[in-house]
């Protein structure tokens, strides 16, 4: 299998999600999508701590391809790895003020004390809004019964920048209240 058309093997059976079962209770896979895309929101803004500069955003985009490869197996939906990464860059490189204000923040921790302690306020953040609006964009596709190859980041930049603005928010509120909080 070439490396372009790389897909992720399929789960195994005691991880499978019943497609029966899917449509038959959507309240149940919603509570399942909402759990996946808030411990990747935490991981990334845990991810977003680690104290060495670029490192730490490698960490974040790793953390919301999982996310991506997380919600297409829920969805019933091949994943491919190479698309995911291109998928990722260009819904990031939308938010290109914000993205390049978190590699200055990332390069800010080779500066002692100040610019430890500003990434380590900042950056959890900016990385935690990144994967909430990954993770909305991402459901509302699958919800309308889209698939990952007819997955278009042009389409979804409006909507990717408002969830980012909105996950600034939410992170803030997991970052200083918790992960008791809903997402």
């Amino acid at each position: 299998m070439s490396k372009d058309a790389k897909e992720t093997a399929p789960p195994p059976a005691h991880e499978t999600v019943a497609e029966s079962e899917a449509v038959v209770d959507p309240a149940v896979r919603s509570l399942r999508v909402e759990k996946i895309g808030k411990n990747h929101i935490l991981a990334s803004m845990g991810v977003g701590l680690i104290p060495i500069p670029i490192a730490d955003i490698v960490g974040v985009l790793a953390v919301n391809l999982d996310l991506i490869n997380k919600l297409s197996v829920e969805y019933g939906v091949p994943f491919h790895q190479d698309r995911g990464k291109a998928i990722l860059t260009s819904l990031l490189g939308g938010l290109f003020p914000v993205a390049v204000g978190g590699v200055v923040i990332s390069l800010l921790k080779f500066v002692p004390l100040v610019g430890q302690t500003t990434g380590a306020v900042a950056l959890p953040v900016l990385s935690g809004a990144a994967t909430y609006a990954v993770y909305k964009v991402f459901v509302q596709h699958y919800e309308a019964g889209g698939t990952f190859l007819d997955f278009d980041p042009k389409k979804m930049k409006k909507s990717f920048s408002e969830q980012f603005h909105a996950g600034k928010d939410v992170a803030a509120d997991l970052h200083k209240n918790g992960a008791e909080k809903t997402v």
